[in-house]
């Protein structure tokens, strides 16, 4: 008896944290979700062009093309773009891909805020919504799946008690 206590018991803080890991994920992921929305809706357009391509995580530098395999560095596109009042600025993209996304000379769609262009971003899915999706997607799928289980095993108890 002792030792089916103990393991309902092991049972439950395992779904437990699971439920509170699927929560932080979801909580992280809206969060992240709320940054890039607040950034898109305040934030300055122009156009841009990719001057560069920064590869950082293996070592290797210059562009040798789309040819790289899948693994190993990461490209970064370095987009130069005018501001409004005529700035020339110049910013290097945080996220990056092997192959990379953006050619040589690719103009793009740059956000950026008139107080601090240099932290500008590719208007582009990648660059504002993936991470915040992926967190929140894993957070829904993992704390979803924590709390059907959880429920399953409660009526289950009831049931045969």
């Amino acid at each position: 008896m002792k030792d089916q206590a103990r393991t309902r018991g092991a049972g439950w803080w395992i779904t437990f944290g699971a439920i509170a890991f699927g929560a932080l994920f979801l909580v992280i992921g809206l969060i992240m979700g709320g940054v890039s929305l607040s950034y898109v809706t305040s934030a300055e357009q122009a156009r841009g062009t990719v001057v560069s391509l920064e590869w950082s995580g293996g070592g290797s530098s210059g562009y040798s093309g789309k040819s790289r395999s899948s693994s190993g560095p990461t490209a970064h596109p370095v987009v130069e773009f005018t501001t409004r009042e005529g700035w020339a600025t110049t910013f290097r993209s945080s996220m990056g891909s092997n192959p990379p996304a953006y050619d040589l000379g690719e103009r793009v769609d740059v956000l950026y805020r008139a107080d601090s262009p240099e932290d500008a971003k590719i208007d582009g899915f990648v660059s504002l919504w993936l991470l915040p999706l992926i967190f929140t997607g894993i957070g829904l799928l993992i704390g979803g799946i924590a709390t059907t289980v959880a429920v399953v095993i409660r009526r289950n108890r009831r049931a045969s008690a």
